[in-house]
């Protein structure tokens, strides 16, 4: 009798037959296993605990497990550790790397708790995986004599994959491969797949990027089917198309956006009325031409979003209708939807309409050149704009009024600088800045927050099926450790942790301002806060201290953009019948779900991008000085941020001038004789130690002067 026979056999002895606790003793008398077979009785009695079949008690009896079993993803950590998401718990649960037993990063898994303390996470184990969430993986390829090993990209997959030599594809030490996994490996056998695809050597060229986009299962390009479809729609706008719609070619509108964009989804106009002003919002109306159920439209659901990569861009939808047809370029008609709201003197809406029109984009204007023209009276744009200067400083004056409506009720705005790259011809980094965020793009955003909260609370009230843009209250633990931290600086935090209001994070973060701890307390505050995400249920945006919020505005882009906009059409042309509303009750629960899942692998896939080519472009200045500032302090060394956004790590063992204890209420390393500290805020000079492309990962060294010196190594304990 083998292994998986005995084990049938003792579960159905604890479990079924007799369904009493024993002693490992009475097993092995029941089922005639000799002593020296004791030892396999004894693993096999493990491994059934592992799976949570059964359970020890207290004086050392095994019986049938009376714990309740819970379903979830499992989302791993590069250290061992995971996290298991259970639908409908609001609390995710943590499991130790000693309690993975083989899953692996996107599984469907079964846990039972192990722990619940109070005031802490919920703690569990995996007893059964119920599906793997991986089936392909992306690495670096290691040719040996008569096998090869890959070793994953994705640092959350922590086993090599052994690949037999037959399955290789011909692949040599170096290569960037996709492996298809045969076997998923056990606790102590290593998954086993083959090479589908061989993406090219890791110096090749463009090789980074598309392990990347493989790696996430992007799709570059489309199907046959659906390009198909594409070659039916028209290159312009038809006669027949201008019927029924309200003709405001006679409008004057711009489009505002950066100088390489090319999907312009969006319009805006303005004009002054006795009530206030008329903020009209214009967006494309790529629902015309995206079929409900077309080859067009469910691929555009599978990629859920276009995703903006540091090198290319995936649309969500084909050239020909996201740079051209649906594209808002000036001069040409085009479709839209378009909601016109009457603000008053108070940055309120007290009035608005959403109507299918017709419009003609005066000019294409860039952030640049607004931002030129609203702050440099003598500059050449407002000679080149002339006849839009004055709608242009009247927007100025209305995207005040919605921003200070905004801060009054509390919206959270986290300004961290994002990163713009310059690339060559060849795809590698030339530049790397902050992102210019300034008074046009805060412009724009002012417009399109308003005419996504004005159509939402709309069809909210029309009681339609609808897809929000949700965002939850904070996790009161993460509140509450967030309190704890802040009193350590002398801020504190009103409220109770269950009912916090957005308002007092914004104070928060408005007092934290300009001081050495405002990155790390910014951080910490965005990390408390969850996920927004798309539901067909409306519980507000707690950020935004919005009531009502959606996503409206990029249709071309976002899928949940398109989807309400053909909920909008039904309901403008008299179509939302009660067949209509049963069938958006039926589909936008997953459709919500999907795109939510979409946006997370896109966003994940453009950091990586970003990582990795900032980890190119400090490759090419090792021996350059950088001036910087102590972003985060850990046990084990601390975060440098540069001026252009590149991060780096200090590591303890650079530190040989002492031996360093970390603080953890101060978040400082403290040199046990020198007293020498590095605290958050302190600025410092670093040169690039080391750079890891496979990894995406930069550790600095303190520049001379900066603290470095000494003989000894470097040393550090926990001061908890």
């Amino acid at each position: 009798m083998n292994f998986e026979e005995n084990k049938n056999k003792i579960y159905q002895l604890i479990c079924e037959d007799l369904y009493v606790p024993m002693k490992i003793k009475e097993i092995a008398i029941l089922l005639q296993i000799p002593k020296d077979r004791r030892n396999e009785l004894a693993a096999i009695l493990v491994e059934l605990m592992n799976e949570g079949k059964i359970e020890i008690s207290k004086k050392g009896k095994y019986q049938k497990t009376q714990q309740k079993k819970y379903s979830g993803k499992f989302s791993a950590h590069q250290r061992g550790f995971g996290f298991v998401t259970v639908e409908g718990e609001e609390q995710d649960v943590f499991i130790s790397d000693r309690d993975v037993h083989g899953a692996m990063n996107g599984d469907v898994v079964e846990i039972v708790l192990t722990a619940a303390p109070e005031g802490r996470r919920r703690e569990g184990k995996i007893v059964k995986i119920l599906e793997h969430g991986t089936t392909r993986v992306v690495g670096y390829f290691e040719k040996s004599k008569a096998f090869g090993f890959v070793k994953p990209d994705d640092q959350r997959l922590t086993r090599d994959i052994f690949i037999e030599s037959k399955n290789t594809m011909g692949a040599i030490t170096g290569h960037k491969v996709v492996v298809e996994l045969t076997y998923y490996g056990s606790e102590t056998k290593k998954p086993e797949g083959k090479v589908v695809e061989i993406i090219g050597h890791v110096n090749d060229p463009g090789t980074d990027i598309l392990s990347i986009v493989k790696a996430f299962g992007l799709t570059t390009e489309f199907p046959r089917e659906v390009l198909t479809e594409v070659e039916q729609i028209p290159d312009e706008v038809e006669r027949k198309e201008e019927e029924n719609r309200l003709d405001i070619r006679e409008l004057q509108m711009v489009t505002i956006d950066g100088e390489d964009a090319k999907d312009l989804d969006d319009a805006v106009s303005l004009t002054k009325n006795e009530k206030g002003y008329e903020l009209g919002v214009h967006i494309a109306d790529v629902t015309h031409y995206v079929r409900e159920s077309s080859e067009l439209d469910k691929e555009a659901l599978e990629r859920g979003t276009s995703t903006y990569l540091v090198d290319r861009v995936i649309p969500m939808l084909p050239h020909k209708l996201s740079n051209g047809i649906c594209s808002l370029n000036a001069g040409v008609d085009r479709l839209a939807l378009s909601c016109f709201m009457t603000i008053d003197n108070k940055g309120e809406v007290i009035d608005h309409k959403i109507v299918e029109t017709l419009i003609r984009v005066d000019r294409r204007m860039s952030y640049t050149q607004v931002k030129a023209i609203l702050e440099e009276p003598d500059s050449q744009d407002r000679i080149e704009f002339k006849e839009q200067i004055l709608m242009l400083e009247e927007m100025g004056k209305v995207a005040d009024l919605l921003r200070n409506q905004r801060q009054r009720r509390g919206s959270i705005d986290f300004d961290f600088p994002e990163t713009k790259m310059i690339l060559d011809e060849k795809g590698k980094p030339i530049e790397i800045k902050p992102y210019d965020r300034n008074v046009a793009t805060k412009l724009i955003e002012d417009f399109m927050l308003i005419a996504n909260e004005t159509v939402a609370e709309d069809f909210f009230w029309q009681e339609m099926p609808f897809v929000y843009r949700t965002h939850d209250k904070p996790d009161p633990e993460k509140i509450e450790k967030l309190k704890t931290f802040i009193n350590n600086f002398g801020y504190i935090l009103k409220g109770d942790k269950e009912t916090i209001h957005p308002k007092e994070l914004q104070m928060l973060l408005a007092s934290v301002e300009g001081k050495d701890e405002e990155a790390l307390i910014s951080r910490l505050t965005l990390r408390s806060m969850k996920q927004a995400r798309y539901t067909p249920e409306n519980s507000g945006h707690f950020g935004l201290a919005a009531t009502y919020y959606c996503h409206f505005t990029s249709p071309i882009r976002r899928y949940p953009d398109l989807q309400i906009h053909r909920i909008i059409k039904d309901r403008l042309n008299g179509r939302m019948s009660k067949d209509r509303i049963e069938h958006y009750q039926h589909i936008l629960q997953e459709v919500s779900k999907q795109c939510s899942e979409r946006e997370r692998r896109s966003e994940e896939a453009e950091r990586e991008t970003i990582k990795l080519k900032k980890v190119e472009y400090m490759q090419e200045h090792q021996d350059e000085l950088f001036d910087g500032v102590i972003s985060s302090v850990t046990s084990w060394g601390f975060y440098v941020e540069l001026a252009n956004t590149i991060e780096g790590l200090v590591h303890i063992t650079q530190l040989d001038d002492d031996y360093y204890d970390f603080i953890e209420a101060s978040y400082e390393l403290v040199g046990k004789a020198t007293n020498r500290r590095f605290k958050l805020g302190e600025k410092v000079q670093v040169k690039v130690d080391k750079t890891d492309r496979l990894l995406r990962t930069i550790d600095f060294k303190l520049a001379e002067g900066s603290g470095a010196s000494g003989k000894r190594t470097g040393r550090y304990k926990n001061s908890r």
